[in-house]
């Protein structure tokens, strides 16, 4: 009876053990069969993106993700689709996807240029910097957070130039709307906005247009010393240019009728240097 009991104990441990060996077998059969399909599944989208198929692309770039999404294919995955729709210019989907990715995958190796695609994906949305203001401002904000996060990369390098050429766009803009205020005749606003140059985009090429409008704002209103103040400013950093020209003839309303005659002067000897030629 013992010898019995020892042979039922000992079979059903074969048993136990076989059926674990089944399901061994199973998972790594089972696992083997999703490495391939991710792998096709990744090789299509591939393709799909050579084809220009940004959409077909993505959606088979997620399903690599979907199907080994401990693997390290998921976040490169992730990263294609969110590239395949910016090659088709789906701007917005590319936004979606680097969000989910930043969220999802914080610590990957190529988390900065998730955030330099992300901030591309604003600046290439941009249509018009004279409407599309928040644009431009997601766009520096990301490439801020890129120099800031990883300064010494290729990315930070080209957001360093971006960031110039958005700052050019936002002081257009501020410009823009100033020249709108003077043409109403809203000093206050206008001020506002030519001082936001003067304090924010000082670097830009908009600066020395700024601080003549100031000057001429603050001249017209009767505050001469503060349009003096602002003209000392552009002469000191811009005496040679066309905007301080202007500022000077602000004060000195003589010097452009001055100005007029010895244009007309010089027209006038090189009209009468051409007919001496017949």
């Amino acid at each position: 009876m013992k010898f019995l009991n020892i042979i039922i104990v000992l079979s059903l441990l074969i048993l136990n053990s076989c059926s674990n060996d089944s399901k061994i077998s199973e998972n790594i059969i089972e696992n083997e069969d999703i490495e391939t399909e991710m792998i096709k599944a990744y090789n299509e989208g591939l393709e799909a993106l050579n084809l220009g198929d940004a959409n077909y692309a993505a959606k088979k770039f997620n399903e690599v993700e979907i199907l080994f999404p401990q693997s390290i294919w998921a976040p490169r995955a992730s990263l294609m689709s969110a590239y395949s729709y910016w090659s088709q210019q789906y701007y917005s989907n590319s936004i979606d996807e680097l969000k989910r990715f930043i969220k999802l995958y914080s610590s990957n190796e190529n988390i900065d240029y998730a955030y330099y695609l992300l901030a591309i994906c604003y600046y290439d949305s941009i249509v018009d910097e004279k409407k599309d203001l928040l644009q431009l401002l997601k766009s520096k904000e990301y490439f801020e957070i890129l120099i800031s996060e990883f300064p010494n990369t290729d990315y930070a390098l080209d957001a360093k130039y971006k960031i110039e050429l958005i700052r050019d766009f936002l002081a257009a803009k501020e410009l823009y709307i100033a020249r709108h205020y003077i043409k109403k005749k809203k000093w206050v606003a206008a001020i506002n906005r030519l001082k936001n140059i003067v304090n924010d985009y000082d670097t830009t090429i908009y600066i020395e247009e700024a601080l003549h409008r100031l000057v001429e704002v603050h001249y017209i209103i009767g505050l001469e010393s503060e349009a003096k103040k602002y003209a000392k400013t552009l002469g000191y950093n811009y005496n040679s240019s066309e905007w301080y020209e202007q500022t000077y003839q602000v004060f000195n309303k003589k010097y452009e009728l001055r100005k007029n005659i010895k244009q007309k002067s010089k027209k006038k000897k090189l009209i009468e240097r051409i007919k001496s030629f017949f």
